[in-house]
């Protein structure tokens, strides 16, 4: 019998990964899946910009790349994280094999055994997955409509400076909330942190995919604005903006945050792959993103419409839920006394699907919640995938 190290004993089956296999049966109407519809990615753009490639670039896309990242992406990345106001002082910029990598490569050099790692409650599965692999012990605090509770986090922090090593936040359209800090969370946040002996890890997949104009200045990272008392390190990705086929995010933090997860990526992939790379470059350089996300953002502003509408009419009393100003998610909330997973299975067996409220506590235990992703599900399925759920529900109560 194999041995198995203490780090892979630990290891768990994320449960989104698992429900993603359940709801692939074409008969189920899917909310699990936090990824676009596949009607939707910019393959038109895709073919014009691989079949604009010169000889010698389809070369260089299959050739092995340095570690940071192709220096070509570097730039025009560096390009477009400074038209949103973060900035490059002082900084570093990594290409990762997507946002899970970099949040894992952040956590390899920075935690040790034993670490306390702060988190929002509830939080992205991936986080919390790559945090405990590493040993970290994880501590939560709620969210409300405007992020994370400050009198709550700075309790935390008085209580257990010593202990922390890292925060962990996703303030741009909540994987699974929903939600989107508020400029005033913001600075009250920046300003509870500031000199504060640990980072902050800003994760930031949705910021562009606002549905309201008006509610752009919302999504300015933190990351933008707290200056150098504050080490921010920022995550972001290709994947909601392009596609996550890709495996591209980035990583942009202090330089030698940057140097050591540079060594760290050496012994894990080497580089993330050349081939997609290029493609990202030439998505950013020819000026391709912004009329992608403009043209996207109606579409998932009107399955959340839709989906939020549906919730209003079918609901029952006592089950609650958040209103998206963007991204992919709608958080319900169910009475105290309601199992999300006895309503999964009663919603599986007529043929729809979401994921439970437990995986998203970081420590697997509330469970009268469920996330439900608009982003993936046709639009003619969408009132119908809500009616069975609020169906078990109903049963259930």
């Amino acid at each position: 019998m194999v041995d198995f190290s203490v780090n892979a004993k630990g290891m768990r089956s994320s449960e989104i990964r698992h429900l993603m296999k359940l709801a692939a049966n074409p008969s189920i109407i899917s909310f699990a899946g936090g990824m676009p519809g596949n009607e939707l990615f910019p393959v038109d753009v895709l073919d014009e910009l691989y079949n604009g490639l010169s000889r010698n670039a389809k070369q260089v896309a299959l050739q092995y790349g340095p570690t940071p990242g192709y220096p070509p992406l570097l730039d025009s990345l560096k390009s477009y994280l400074q038209s949103r106001g973060l900035p490059f002082e002082k900084q570093g910029l990594i290409i990762t094999t997507g946002a899970q990598q970099a949040i894992n490569l952040m956590t390899k050099v920075l935690i040790d055994p034993g670490d306390l790692i702060v988190t929002e409650y509830p939080s992205f599965i991936g986080a919390v997955a790559a945090f405990k692999s590493y040993g970290a012990n994880l501590t939560s605090i709620e969210l409300d409509s405007d992020g994370i509770d400050i009198d709550k986090l700075e309790k935390t922090i008085d209580g257990r400076a010593s202990q922390i090593k890292m925060l962990y936040l996703s303030p741009h359209f909540h994987n699974p909330a929903g939600i989107i800090y508020s400029e005033e969370r913001k600075r009250a946040l920046i300003k509870l942190l500031s000199g504060r002996p640990f980072c902050l890890l800003e994760d930031d997949p949705y910021g562009e995919l606002y549905f309201d104009e008006a509610d752009k200045p919302l999504t300015v990272p933190i990351k933008a604005c707290a200056g150098e008392s504050l080490p921010v390190c920022y995550v972001g990705t290709f994947a909601k903006i392009f596609g996550p086929g890709l495996r591209l995010g980035w990583l942009l933090a202090p330089q030698p945050v940057i140097e050591k997860c540079e060594l760290a990526k050496q012994s894990m992939d080497a580089c993330s792959p050349t081939f997609t790379q290029v493609l990202a470059h030439e998505y950013l350089s020819r000026g391709k993103l912004a009329p992608y996300v403009a043209w996207v953002r109606p579409i998932y502003a009107r399955r959340a419409k839709l989906m939020l509408d549906a919730l209003g009419e079918t609901m029952p009393d006592g089950v609650s839920w958040t209103t998206p100003k963007g991204g992919f998610y709608v958080w319900v909330t169910l009475p105290p006394t309601i199992d999300s997973t006895e309503v999964l299975s009663r919603s599986m067996a007529e043929g729809a699907a979401f994921v439970i409220g437990s995986a998203f506590d970081p420590h697997g235990v509330r469970n009268n919640t469920f996330r439900l992703a608009f982003s993936y599900t046709p639009e003619e399925k969408i009132e119908k995938g809500i009616a069975i759920i609020a169906d078990a529900i109903k049963a259930l109560m």
